[in-house]
């Protein structure tokens, strides 16, 4: 049988094209998988934190970095191991390898970090109340002994953690104990709950090193070698931030900000100067929108990529049909 004339291929080419156009226009506008997800080691990086500039929160940039996979938290008193982030409870755990344990007083030759913020960043990132800071060889003069002490007890147990069981630490020589609470000298452990100091600044609070423990199992453990050392902090997002990101991420978007807006270390108004986008797509695919993925929330550029698409494919097609009509 012989082939088909060129005309009735064309005829076919262009029923076939008007069959595909309502696909082309089908597609889901929700993306497989977002852009600013992250993983640094077994640890998801999620809103508001983003080791990207653009996601997230903008309260939150440049706070995390991944170094052969490890995540590290950046603040002015130094670098800390991020251990954990729990996003259901807001919650990050940290590990301060100058920090004092129950098995080594200051372990590092280098001062303590102690745990300092940025003034921008303290009212949403501040240690959680579950931890308990054990501060050490504090000074007379230390601003922790000076509202009526001995009397008024800045020092005490908390939440069953106190130095008279930290002073049972075999970091703690048996001829060095002293009496954690109640004397005219200053003790060499002072334990305080997270609430009564807001960050811990060894300088101002003039103590030569500090340990952190914290609680969050309904049982309490045993004794201080048996306790969670590190430090617990609380997160919570500037704004109404919350309430705008849960509807991009229903879209299946990742919220995120116009980094054009912010630059370097500036302190700026994050209610009022930096524009909330919804990050959709992934890779060269991927757009922006103000509110989520779906199609009454896109953004000019993503109408002008899929008219694109849909010239590219008419161009397509008519160089095939121009080719065979030339037959």
């Amino acid at each position: 049988m012989a082939p088909p004339s060129p005309p009735t291929t064309l005829l076919h080419l262009l029923l076939l094209l008007l069959l595909l156009l309502p696909l082309l226009f089908s597609f889901p506008l929700i993306p497989s998988s977002p852009t600013c997800r992250s993983y640094c080691g077994n640890i998801t990086i999620d809103y508001p934190f983003s080791l990207r500039s653009g996601c997230g929160h903008p309260a939150f940039r440049q706070l995390l970095f991944c170094i052969n996979s490890l995540l590290l938290l950046h603040i002015p008193s130094g670098s800390y191991r991020v251990l954990s982030i729990d996003y259901a409870f807001r919650t990050l755990t940290l590990n301060d390898p100058t920090m004092s344990d129950c098995y080594s007083l200051a372990p590092n030759t280098s001062p303590p970090h102690g745990f300092i913020t940025n003034p921008s960043l303290s009212k949403f990132l501040q240690p959680a109340p579950e931890n308990v800071f054990f501060l050490l060889r504090c000074r007379r003069d230390s601003p922790l002994f000076q509202l009526g002490f001995p009397d008024t007890r800045v020092c005490g147990n908390v939440s069953g953690m106190g130095c008279e069981d930290y002073y049972r630490c075999p970091a703690w020589e048996a001829g060095r104990r002293s009496s954690a609470y109640g004397t005219s000298n200053p003790p060499e452990c002072c334990s305080v709950a997270a609430g009564v100091v807001r960050e811990v600044n060894l300088t101002r609070l003039r103590c030569a090193a500090y340990s952190s423990a914290y609680s969050i199992a309904p049982v309490r453990a045993r004794g201080p070698g048996e306790w969670d050392y590190g430090i617990r902090v609380a997160y919570s997002v500037p704004g109404d931030d919350e309430t705008g990101c849960r509807a991009c991420r229903v879209s299946g978007g990742s919220c995120g900000y116009d980094d054009t807006k912010v630059r370097g270390e500036e302190v700026v108004d994050y209610g009022a100067v930096i524009q909330r986008l919804c990050i959709c797509g992934g890779g060269i695919d991927a757009w922006n929108s103000t509110t989520s993925c779906e199609s009454t929330g896109i953004s000019e550029g993503f109408v002008v990529k899929q008219a694109s698409i849909l010239n590219a494919v008419l161009g397509g097609w008519l160089v095939c049909a121009t080719g065979l009509l030339a037959i």
